[in-house]
């Protein structure tokens, strides 16, 4: 049985790597190589003007389209570079929460089966209205930032054989990153469902999926996008949608609900350089993402427009498109 187990984790993972790879290694390279052309400069430019509104200066445009064309780490380096005040961080902090990494992360999340627009509309209205109502509320944090730790500086690279180079470099190890992530999850998921411990963790979620007005079979699909983030959720919840007939109507909601609040160690943990209390962090992102799902859950409900059996993926086709 062990060794069966094995093999057939082993597999699936090399098999959602494979997914899963052939999206961001493609991506990776367009985005890095993007970065040095006028193309990053040209979106900063553009969206200064909004800044002012979200209470941030200029400059905050820097770090936001870093963070969401490239990564969160991107983003908090740039944000270490330049001064700005502790309610400018803190800003910036839940903004990029909620909005990052969204050439990747959106791709996968169609990928899926989610549709674009529910990902990139939740993701950048979360983000852009948490900062209104903050910037609204809070009238303090007026103060000059002190960042934690002190950013690392990366090479100037230059000419056009060094940037492709660095690109397919990074799309390397993100693809690296990917298998180291993905195969062991997916070997230990599939022991998970051979020793019928992943059935018992999915009941004793049951109460909470219900709340959220999803079904049972979601919470390993929930379990991993709020521990690996999006991407590397992701590969668990193709398998999920493959093996456990999870539905779309739940897919949407555990995505909405991933959206506010996904890899809880990691991305709330990367802001300490910042200096900034993360408990806050986490709880704003864990009770929006409470919020929203029930709310759409309840207006999904109330209107009718989708009921779980038209909800229901056609597997066939959807094995085919993989």
């Amino acid at each position: 049985m062990l060794i069966g187990s094995l093999k057939k984790g082993l597999f699936v993972g090399l098999k959602t790597t494979w997914t899963l790879g052939k999206i961001i290694f493609p991506v990776t390279i367009i985005v890095s190589v993007l970065q040095y052309t006028p193309v990053l400069p040209w979106v900063i430019k553009m969206i200064s003007p909004l800044m002012k509104l979200l209470g941030l200066s200029g400059n905050a445009a820097i770090p936001l389209v870093l963070g969401n064309f490239l990564n969160l780490y991107a983003a908090i380096g740039a944000i270490l570079t330049l001064h700005f005040s502790v309610k400018e961080v803190f800003i910036l902090a839940i903004m990029l929460s909620f909005s990052h990494n969204l050439f990747i992360e959106s791709s996968v999340a169609v990928k899926t089966g989610v549709k674009l627009w529910v990902v990139l509309a939740t993701r950048i209205g979360l983000a852009l209205a948490s900062a209104a109502v903050i910037n609204l509320v809070w009238h303090g944090g007026s103060g000059t930032a002190q960042y934690g730790l002190i950013p690392t500086t990366s090479a100037h690279v230059t000419g056009i054989v060094s940037i492709v180079g660095e690109a397919i470099k990074k799309a390397v190890i993100g693809i690296l990153q990917l298998t180291m992530i993905v195969i062991p999850l997916m070997i230990v998921i599939q022991f998970l469902k051979d020793l019928n411990w992943l059935e018992k963790f999915s009941k004793g979620l049951a109460p909470v999926m219900r709340t959220l007005g999803m079904k049972e079979n979601t919470a390993m699909t929930m379990a991993a996008g709020l521990f690996f983030g999006l991407a590397y959720g992701a590969g668990v919840m193709i398998q999920a949608v493959k093996e456990d007939g999870v539905s779309k109507k739940d897919l949407t909601l555990a995505f909405i609900f991933l959206v506010g609040c996904h890899a809880v160690v990691e991305d709330t943990l990367i802001f300490v350089p910042l200096g900034i209390p993360v408990w806050p962090l986490f709880l704003i992102r864990l009770g929006v993402a409470i919020v929203i799902t029930l709310a759409v859950s309840t207006i999904w409900n109330r209107s009718g427009t989708m009921s779980r059996k038209e909800a229901s993926y056609d597997k066939q086709n959807y094995d085919n498109s993989l």
